[in-house]
Formats: structure tokens, C-alpha cells, sequence
């Protein structure tokens, strides 16, 4: 990882990138999702001060455990007079995200353990499909697939049969379906 002398404040996109282990692409677009923020030269170049740094850090930290970026973005935002998070923000944001950790590892676990009831047919109306149609809500909608949408432009939305053959309306399909 290159070093930058103590004395230099600004670091240019490839610089930010060498240090951050971010690809520049990321850093475009962490920057365009108002995750980091940079300053223009005369000669349009970024510069990006040396805390970004710490708030890339931040951000590749909390995409690893799986926080979306939207939600990211907000705790940044939070921060008074958008400074660089710090340990104590990180405690008190993880303690909030570790809640939503554990509620998404649980329906996963409930996914896969359920797995094996869904046999990837397409007819989404299994009493125990628990991927496509849990405790068989689409049933009651009458026979036929009932999530395989085909927008054919204008007019209500159609519906394919199970076979995906044909479209129909969501009326015509408890009949024809």
C-alpha cells in the first residue's frame, strides 16, 4: 500500500483508490450516492481530503456485513457537520444493524431449511412453496401462476398461464388458466 508524506491533505481519485483498496469505478459511484465528496481543481481533476479515507473504510466495512448502501448513506449523514466516523459511531451504528443482521440470518436459515418444499415448477401455487408462495396466498387467487407477469404495452397487466403459453387477463386466468 503507497504512503502519502503526512503533509499531503488532498489525494487525487487514484490515490484515494490505492490506499482504500476501492477500485476508482467504486469511489465514482460512492461519490455520486453521496457517500464520500471530493473538491474540483481548476482543471476539473477530484481531490478528496484525507478523511475520506476513514469514510471508505466505513462504508466497505458495513457493505461486508451486508448493510445496503441507502442505509449507509443515512448514518453518514447523521453525523454533525458530516464529519468522519469514529469508533463510538461505529459501536452505536452496529449495535442498530446487528438487530437487522440477525432478523435477515433468521428468515435465511428459514429459507433454507424450508428449500427442499419448493421444486422450482413455476406454478407458485404449492401450499408449501416457501420461496415463491408462503402459506399459499396466490391459491387463493384461483388456478394459475399468478407472479409470471408478460407486459405486452398497453391495456391491464397479463398474466401467463403455468405453461407460460399465452397471456391472459388477471380476470381471465381464474377461468382459462
Amino acid at each position: 500500500m503507497p504512503q502519502l508524506p503526512f503533509k499531503v491533505h488532498e489525494l487525487t481519485v487514484g490515490q484515494l483508490s490505492a490506499r482504500s483498496g476501492a477500485a476508482v469505478s467504486a469511489l465514482h459511484f460512492y461519490e455520486s450516492k453521496g457517500l464520500i465528496s471530493s473538491t474540483r481543481t481548476a482543471g476539473n481533476q477530484r481531490r478528496y481530503t484525507r478523511d475520506a479515507l476513514r469514510r471508505v473504510a466505513f462504508v466497505r466495512a458495513a457493505q461486508r456485513v451486508g448493510i445496503p448502501l441507502a442505509v449507509i448513506r443515512d448514518a453518514l449523514a447523521e453525523l454533525p457537520d458530516e464529519r468522519t466516523p469514529n469508533r463510538e459511531d461505529w459501536a452505536r451504528l452496529s449495535e442498530v444493524w446487528r438487530g437487522e443482521l440477525d432478523e435477515r440470518i433468521s428468515q435465511l436459515v428459514e429459507l433454507r431449511d424450508r428449500l427442499t418444499d419448493c421444486i422450482g415448477c413455476g406454478c407458485l401455487s404449492l401450499q408449501k412453496c416457501a420461496l415463491s408462495n408462503p402459506y399459499d396466498e396466490l391459491g387463493e387467487q384461483g388456478p394459475g401462476a399468478r407472479r409470471l407477469r408478460v407486459d405486452r404495452g398497453g391495456g391491464p397487466p397479463r398474466t401467463a398461464n403455468a405453461t407460460g403459453a399465452g397471456a391472459t387477463t388477471p380476470d381471465e386466468c381464474s377461468t382459462n388458466c
